[in-house]
């Protein structure tokens, strides 16, 4: 059995479990990275990453580099002496921060690796209509999400799911991936298999608000898609009477209606439908800019369309 020390490097929620599993299950943290702390609110009061609080509640010491290369943090780091270091959901490392420890540093990826490298997995999964996604931890070196993989789990999708209810389930399906990765390197009882490249392996570049907007002239099951793999967050969206208006879930309707792809219609009371190139989709809930989330019912009551 291998006497870790281990950095631990991460910010939003879905790094926590991964954590506090860790701790709970013995194993020796001695620091965790996060990023700097950042003004939010009214006031722009100073507000913690997910991942520093949950350190602070567990007792242990919190580095938060402004640089990742600079002299300082790279000395600070150094000073824990670490042999592992394990990221999720965090920043690019330099090299000269990946490769410090001795047994190395792995990472938390939010796909079946080499399927959806980059920022996104869980929304262009979602997004591409997969059935299946799930969770991988794989040694990191200089090209992005490219790693030996050590162990893979994977995860239905169902119809009905959006990014909002999958990430839930792989935050905590990849706690249980980071701790079985950090046992197997203890006992060291592992192996380590290149990421196989072949034709069809699809990515996930980071989504911006411009490429979030709904194109009505696509099929209803390619739009339904593309509204669950942007929901809740960032969320797509589309122009209502002038106004932005994000969409957050969709019913897919076995009708038709003459109106032109991207024309929506409503009887003022119950229902806003829209037309799509084979079909009509039911808009379940949506948001007006400046305005709160609501049902199609609760959103006929103030606004005509």
């Amino acid at each position: 059995m291998k006497d870790l020390r281990i950095v631990f490097m991460g910010t939003p929620e879905f790094a926590v479990p991964s954590l506090e599993i860790l701790v709970k299950n013995g194993f020796n943290v001695v620091a965790v990275v996060t990023v700097p702390d950042k003004p939010s609110g009214r006031g722009l009061k100073l507000t913690y990453s997910p991942v520093k609080e949950a350190a602070l509640k567990l007792g242990l010491p919190v580095l938060q580099p402004e640089k990742l290369k600079s002299e300082e943090f790279i000395n600070e780091l150094k000073s824990y002496n670490a042999n592992l270091q394990v990221v999720v959901a965090f920043r690019m490392l330099p090299e000269s921060v990946w490769a410090m420890p001795s047994i190395g540093t792995f990472n938390l990826h939010g796909s079946l690796l080499p399927q959806y490298r980059g920022a996104a997995p869980i929304n262009w999964a979602i997004i591409n209509g997969e059935k299946e996604t799930g969770v991988t931890t794989f040694f990191l070196k200089h090209e992005i999400d490219t790693g030996d993989i050590l162990f893979k789990e994977t995860e239905p999708i169902s119809d009905e799911d959006n990014v909002g209810s999958v990430y839930e389930r792989l935050m905590h399906k990849g706690a249980n991936l980071v701790l079985k990765t950090v046992k197997a390197i203890s006992e060291d009882n592992f192996s380590t298999t290149p990421q196989q490249m072949s034709g069809d392996v699809k990515m996930a570049p980071k989504i911006h608000k411009e490429t979030c907007q709904i194109n009505w002239n696509q099929s209803s099951q390619i739009i339904k898609n593309f509204i669950r793999g942007l929901s809740p967050y960032p969320a797509a969206w589309t122009s209502i009477n002038d106004k932005n208006h994000k969409i957050y879930s969709v019913e897919i309707l076995n009708e038709n209606s003459n109106t032109q792809p991207g024309e929506f219609y409503s009887d003022g009371k119950k229902f806003i439908k829209v037309k799509t190139a084979d079909g009509v989709l039911s808009i379940k809930e949506l948001q007006m800019e400046g305005k709160k989330r609501m049902t199609a019912e609760e959103y006929l009551r103030g606004n005509k369309l």
